[in-house]
């Protein structure tokens, strides 16, 4: 249901659009003179000088002609291309439509503000839009909090790796401490190893929010943005042609109403469709996110579970189950002859 309500903060960007311009060129027409005077053929073959009488006649009839080609070409086009003062006409008018569409949706939200004009407004959709915008902001702390998981528990298994490697190399230089070195040396590894299982998880899910957050959503939030923009250009078009029609009834006015109903019409075709684009977008976005947000999270607990419970079997059973790799240690550094090419 639409309702004209007290506005809400409303953006609107509409950028210029500049006509392409097309230029002409006239053709070179001083190629076409004559540089020497004319000779006029003789019976033997050759060629005969011309008398004084003839070669002016000859220039005269050739400025005409070169003067006649040079008035047709100023006047039409080449090739159907249109003139320059076409182009210029085109752009002026370009940039009165924006000017006028720019001045009328200003001052449309300005006075939205003042509370000094109405605005349509659909309850549910903005509910929706609302509702849409909170998601975004408290799925993008989420994922805040898990890259921030995710490069300290990297840290953590960096710091396992090193202490396991120094407790293997006090095993093999300390015969009286061989032992008990040995058996952490083993520990550390193994808690690497299993680190590194959980970090491709962490990495995983990671990656899904970040892609459902930034850019589904985004996405969403794009045609929200178009759609906002379409009603303040319907609003004021519409605010337009209510003023009209409460004015006088002469012959000038009618026409103006006439052109503003045309264009209110064309407003409110754009405002409708990109409406009911986004209640089409919130709906598959919010189905979306309940299938990507219930595999995520049903491989974090999982993950985390299985790891901080010292059960590997289970660690490799979760990624196996929702397909995910984990990544080999070293497996992407490039080999020696690669580094020192």
């Amino acid at each position: 249901m639409l309702l004209r309500c007290p506005p809400p903060r409303t953006t609107i960007n509409e950028p210029i659009r500049y006509h392409g311009v097309v230029e002409t060129c006239r053709s070179n027409w001083s190629a076409a003179r004559v540089a020497a005077s004319p000779r006029a053929p003789t019976q033997g073959g050759g060629s005969a000088p011309v008398t004084p009488s003839q070669t002016a006649s000859y220039n005269a009839n050739n400025r005409g002609n070169l003067g006649r080609s040079d008035s047709q070409d100023n006047g039409s086009p080449l090739h159907g291309q249109p003139t320059t003062s076409e182009v210029a006409r085109a752009k002026l008018e370009g940039l009165k439509v924006w000017s006028v569409s720019t001045y009328k949706c200003t001052r449309q939200m300005v006075q939205e503000r003042l509370g000094k004009a109405s605005r349509t407004v659909d309850l549910q959709l903005e509910a929706q839009i609302e509702v849409l915008r909170d998601t975004q902001r408290k799925y993008s702390h989420i994922l805040k909090l898990a890259r921030t998981l995710t490069s300290q528990f990297y840290l953590v298994v960096q710091t396992q790796r090193s202490l396991g490697d120094a407790f293997g190399e006090l095993a093999a230089k300390s015969p009286e401490l061989q032992e008990e070195f040995g058996y952490n040396a083993d520990t550390q590894k193994s808690l690497c190893a299993n680190g590194e299982v959980l970090l491709s998880a962490l990495n995983f899910f990671t990656s899904s929010v970040n892609t459902l957050c930034n850019k589904t959503m985004e996405d969403s939030l794009v045609t929200v943005k178009q759609y906002e923009s379409a009603r303040i250009e319907y609003d004021a078009y519409r605010a337009d042609t209510e003023s009209l029609q409460l004015g006088p009834k002469d012959n000038t006015t009618q026409t103006k109403l006439q052109e503003a109903q045309l264009k209110y019409e064309r407003q409110k075709e754009k405002f409708d469709k990109l409406r009911q684009d986004v209640a089409v977008k919130l709906k598959f976005l919010d189905e979306n996110k309940v299938k990507v947000m219930h595999k995520q999270l049903l491989l974090f607990h999982n993950a985390v579970a299985a790891y901080f419970s010292g059960n590997q079997q289970a660690l490799e059973a979760t990624l196996k189950q929702f397909n995910i790799r984990p990544k080999v240690p070293g497996e992407n550094k490039p080999s020696f002859l690669e580094q020192h090419h």
